[in-house]
């Protein structure tokens, strides 16, 4: 997950000029990874992924997953732990993507692919196949969350009754995603606006 570069809270804490996440549920609960620190790149806080996930609960299992902006990966790995079928992340900055291959190494898992590169520019490729759950938690104030949820929509990334949860500075009312995404729950963390919407038709 990538944000603003601000004063906050970290959500982990720097070691070794790095920063760390752990694995809150799933086959994995309780594992430590390190993953490169810059700027405004931290994980989603553990209580907003545990909130996110109990809502997710019913879905996850065997879910397609989508993270365009994986950053440290959180959200990836869990959601692989806790049973998808399958999860694409991307991410620009080359360490990111090499820190997460080695912990799907460590893992031994190879249900999870990763690939560098620019998310809207691989957003504008039509989708070979559909996505059940996709994670959006761009960098605040640069403009991709609109794109890319009009790039998800048009060129055939999501399921019927996809699941897309999104981060945001503004309230999810603000946003001006596709009209066919129901909001199912929102909450706020700090200056985050996180929010769950399910696609219809």
């Amino acid at each position: 997950m990538r944000q603003p570069s601000r004063p906050s809270r970290p959500a982990a804490r720097p070691h070794g000029g790095q920063g760390q996440l752990r694995i809150i549920g799933g086959e994995w609960r309780s594992r430590r990874f390190a993953f490169p620190e810059a700027p405004g790149l931290r994980p989603t806080p553990d209580r907003v992924r545990e909130t996110l996930f109990n809502w997710l609960a019913p879905y996850i299992e065997g879910a397609r997953v989508l993270d365009p902006f994986a950053g440290s990966g959180a959200l990836y790995l869990e959601a692989l732990s806790r049973g998808a079928a399958q999860a694409l992340a991307l991410d620009l900055d080359g360490q990111a993507v090499a820190s997460l291959r080695r912990h799907l190494d460590s893992l031994r898992c190879g249900n999870g692919q990763l690939l560098q590169g620019d998310a809207l520019r691989y957003l504008e490729y039509q989708a070979t196949s559909p996505f059940d759950l996709v994670f959006l938690d761009p960098p605040f104030h640069q403009n991709l969350l609109e794109p890319a949820c009009r790039l998800l929509e048009e060129r055939g990334w999501l399921a019927r009754d996809a699941w897309i949860y999104t981060e945001s500075e503004v309230p999810p009312s603000g946003l001006g995603l596709p009209g066919n995404w129901h909001l199912h729950r929102e909450k706020q963390a700090g200056q985050v606006h996180y929010a769950l919407w399910q696609r219809t038709g």
